[in-house]
């Protein structure tokens, strides 16, 4: 396993489609275990391939409960429901966070490391995750749905009333 560099925002790559995954082969299994490497070191909750400067459809994301990779190839979201306001921010887009609204249910259909289709359901902050990282397999970012930027004391005072609740 290696440590990938991450690329932020600018970086053209961010704002292309990504191509499907057809081959389940080693180097996707390498491309999964660096993301995965790369991705505990940085501390994130989510890694998409373009993250990483590679354009294929895959992402890894964070099973809150488990608190493991799920490796998502080729994802689709498949279904969808309520609604859900909170703070993100995206390793790409370093030390910037905004508030997003996003679906508080998604059923996710995606291939396995080895192309075995299976689906996943996630609420919260997976819900969350899911969402963010297959926006950027459509070369799009989480800033495409904020109004702006959380300042350093509005990003306090969000923390310190989540804190509260």
């Amino acid at each position: 396993m290696a440590l990938r560099k991450i690329v932020e925002v600018g970086d053209e790559c961010l704002n292309k489609v990504c191509r499907p995954v057809t081959e389940f082969n080693p180097h996707l299994h390498q491309l999964l275990d660096d993301m995965a490497e790369t991705l505990t070191e940085a501390r994130g909750a989510g890694l998409a391939a373009p993250q990483v400067g590679v354009l294929r459809r895959a992402c890894l994301v964070m099973d809150e409960e488990t608190e493991e990779y799920l490796e998502l190839i080729n994802p689709e979201i498949i279904d969808q429901r309520g609604e859900q306001t909170g703070l993100e921010g995206c390793l790409s887009v370093p030390n910037k966070w905004g508030i997003v609204t996003r679906p508080a249910w998604v059923r996710v259909r995606a291939q396995d490391r080895d192309g075995a289709w299976f689906e996943v359901e996630g609420t919260g902050m997976n819900a969350r995750c899911f969402c963010h990282e297959i926006e950027h397999l459509d070369g799009h970012l989480y800033t495409e749905h904020i109004d702006h930027f959380l300042s350093e004391d509005e990003l306090r005072e969000y923390l310190e009333a989540e804190e509260e609740e």
